[in-house]
């Protein structure tokens, strides 16, 4: 028995780094999770919301590598994201800190909203407005937001909240979005600090990609790891739901 303690040792030590290497893989290659802490993304996604990324959509770079080790020089497979693409990206004024919001601009691009109005190379955006959207606060008070849906010039819809019309990026200068760059907006259009905030985020290099937000896994109102409170605080409707 002695002599077979350290064999048995061995192989579950093995089995523990292999099983951490193919998680790692999968992370780097195929697919990372990850959580939505603000709701600058409303309606889309709501706080709670936990979501697979697709880490090969847009090829790879650092950024797509645990702690971002600089081992991939600039971008590789690269496949360019599409206008309407709700993606996850590196903010670029710290490159650390995880962003999800959605493509508006492309390289070459110009980008300016009139009277909240998006408005891209000088054509304003077509929008609907729909059923306000019903959200609930942090004090438990249900709160009507007025809702629009947006077409984007490739024919991609989404909704959009507009709380007022009048907030101070409701109406920006003409944004030109530089070659190899990306401009991104929340759909909470006056609860976001996007790319229209150029020294806090700016405009997105594709280096600084990580991927194309795919679906929910899961969604809870509250806090996640109060376990008790599921029953109530699960939002079953949202689980294994598509991105748009």
């Amino acid at each position: 028995m002695d002599q077979r303690k350290p064999s048995g040792f061995r192989e579950t030590a093995t089995t523990v780094i292999y099983a951490i290497l193919i998680a790692l893989a999968v992370r780097t290659i195929a697919y990372e999770p990850f959580n939505i802490p603000s709701g600058s993304m409303i309606p889309t996604l709501l706080v709670g919301d936990y979501l697979f990324v697709s880490k090969f959509s847009y090829g790879y770079s650092r950024y797509s590598l645990p702690f971002s080790l600089p081992l991939i020089p600039e971008r590789i497979l690269f496949t360019p994201p599409e206008r309407g693409d709700v993606m996850v990206f590196k903010l670029p004024t710290d490159n650390k800190t995880d962003y999800i919001k959605r493509i508006v601009g492309l390289p070459g691009d110009t980008v300016q909203l009139k009277d909240s109005v998006l408005n891209i190379n000088g054509k304003p955006v077509q929008r609907a407005r729909v059923d306000d959207f019903v959200n609930q606060d942090s004090l438990g008070n249900f709160v009507r937001v007025p809702r629009y849906l947006e077409t984007l010039p490739n024919g991609r819809k989404h909704y959009i909240l507009e709380v007022t019309e009048n907030s101070v990026f409701d109406n920006t200068p003409v944004y030109k979005v530089p070659e190899g760059h990306y401009f991104a907006m929340g759909d909470n259009r006056d609860r976001s600090r996007d790319s229209r905030f150029l020294n806090e985020v700016g405009y997105i290099p594709a280096e600084n990609l990580i991927g194309r937000a795919e679906f929910l896994f899961f969604s809870v109102n509250g806090s996640v790891w109060e376990i008790w409170k599921w029953p109530k605080s699960l939002r079953f409707d949202r689980l294994f739901q598509g991105i748009e």
